[in-house]
């Protein structure tokens, strides 16, 4: 039975009223409008991210990249998926991805703030474009992307350090890039309506999983607490006809993701990383650990939660229960299930959240705390569920034909608006101090790198090298000097014997 047939009878929702022009919005003058100012409307998020990415070209190698660049100088990208594999860490496809930036050293850190960003943005949009469908819920054109685009943008920039979230490769690679994969292999199964189509479901969710095993371990955790509570809870939220399917479809990419944590945590890197940080399981699951982790949790939690900008996601989740209209029976989730389905989701959110801090803890220690970039594989889930939860809310207010709750809605509509142009704009201040910076660093750092080259190809064995950082980024010599690391491959880099610490500029 294919997964959008119709065959039992399932409990119906309030009459939403009528839907003017459905899938045309010429049809009818308000829907024609809506389409306009929403299109409008995700200009904002959508500049914001234009402007981050131009940004991108100040981006320079620091911390890891400096060791990545000579292995795939030398070696090429398989040569780093070899390394990570045996020597690093025993992230093969992290190395893979890793690798194809690093092929090319100034354009591949320049270019992927750009290429990544323009990635999950699409991923998003088909993933809310798709959703929508599968609830049996049409909207004026223009908000999907409006949504997929305000989710975007929170994501990247509302973190406390958008310069390891976005500019960062290494870390937007294992970080950011990864969860935004992982919720995108959803996108196969919402479009599954014919045994064809559930086949190449179960086919991408198996080798997504896989992939994601080896890629980060945080965004698998979050991937497998999503996937069991899909199987646990899914008689109280899936429609009888596709709870099957979706219980097998969970079941592969669990799956999926136990082979590649396999490969991953049996691999000799994974092996010489827990004995360099002293990560193993005992210490992991230890009372001391579990206790220091929870407290960990809590100070993330409060940062999150203050974090202002992040209402932008609700309000784009308001427009969408606002200007929804039903276009038949849902196909996928069942109806009238709001506050369950926000319990799961807050649930959900807050389990992985505490277990990514206990399995990071013992290798950041307390600056799990400000290491900000390993929160986001958790944090696209709580941008997610913050815009079902404006949903939700948007929903409930909308008007039900009579003149003031009409007034009601449009009221509701322009703030919810004006809350998402509000939090867009709340984002502009920090991100061009950012590239003010990256913009120094850059100038400093090429005129750096020009004169090592200069004297590396004069014949000169040992260079001083001062160290140029930006938003807490490590460069060899750190703490005036006492942290050599990662001064060896810089060393490499430039084809010399060693580096010291240089005091000033060249």
């Amino acid at each position: 039975m294919a997964v959008g047939a119709s065959s039992v009878t399932t409990p119906q929702e309030p009459d939403d009223g009528p839907d003017p022009g459905r899938g045309k919005d010429g049809d009818d003058p308000r829907r024609s409008w809506t389409t306009t100012w929403t299109s409008a409307l995700a200009l904002l998020p959508l500049g914001l991210l234009a402007v981050a990415s131009w940004f991108g070209r100040h981006v320079r190698p620091s911390a890891d990249e400096w060791c990545f660049l000579p292995v795939v100088r030398d070696r090429g990208v398989w040569g780093l998926v070899d390394t990570f594999y045996f020597t690093d860490n025993g992230r093969v496809a992290n190395g893979l991805l890793v690798g194809l930036y690093a092929k090319f050293p100034l354009a591949g850190h320049q270019w992927f703030g750009l290429i990544s960003g323009v990635l999950m943005l699409g991923l998003l949009w088909a993933l809310t474009v798709h959703v929508l469908r599968r609830a049996e819920r049409t909207v004026p054109r223009g908000v999907p992307l409006l949504v997929a685009s305000m989710i975007t943008a929170v994501f990247l920039f509302a973190t406390p350090n958008t310069y390891k979230t976005f500019y960062w490769p290494a870390a937007s690679v294992s970080h950011t890039v990864a969860p935004v994969l992982a919720v995108a292999a959803a996108v196969p199964l919402l479009r599954a309506r014919s045994r064809r189509g559930r086949i190449a479901a179960a086919a991408v969710v198996l080798v997504a999983g896989i992939f994601m095993g080896t890629l980060s371990e945080e965004a698998s955790v979050v991937a497998l607490v999503v996937l069991s509570g899909a199987i646990l809870l899914g008689r109280w939220v899936f429609i009888e006809r596709v709870r099957g399917f979706v219980r097998v479809w969970s079941l592969i990419g669990m799956a999926g993701i136990g082979i590649g944590t396999l490969v991953l945590v049996t691999s000799p890197g994974s092996r010489n990383r827990r004995e360099r940080y002293g990560a193993d399981t005992a210490s992991m699951l230890s009372p001391d650990t579990l206790i220091a982790s929870f407290g960990a949790y809590l100070r993330i939690l409060g940062t999150i939660l203050t974090t202002w900008q992040y209402v932008g996601a609700v309000a784009a989740g308001v427009l969408i229960g606002l200007l929804a209209r039903r276009s038949g029976r849902p196909t996928v989730l069942l109806p009238c299930r709001p506050l369950l389905l926000s319990g799961f989701g807050v649930l959900a959110f807050l389990v992985c959240g505490y277990l990514c801090t206990v399995i990071t803890y013992p290798i950041f220690g307390a600056r799990v705390v400000t290491t900000e970039r390993t929160w986001n594989d958790y944090l696209l889930l709580f941008v997610l569920l913050l815009v079902a939860l404006g949903a939700f809310a948007g929903r409930a207010l909308r008007a039900d034909g009579a003149p003031a709750a009409a007034r009601r809605t449009g009221v509701a509509t322009a703030a919810a608006a004006a809350v998402c142009a509000a939090a867009v704009l709340g984002l502009v201040a920090p991100l061009y101090d950012l590239g003010h910076d990256m913009e120094v660093r850059a100038r400093t750092w090429d005129r750096q790198d020009q004169w090592l080259r200069t004297q590396s190809a004069n014949g000169a064995d040992v260079l001083p090298y001062r160290p140029v950082s930006v938003r807490g980024m490590l460069e060899p010599f750190g703490d005036q000097g006492r942290k050599p690391w990662p001064a060896a491959c810089v060393a490499d880099y430039y084809h010399l014997d060693r580096v010291t610490y240089g005091k000033r500029l060249p």
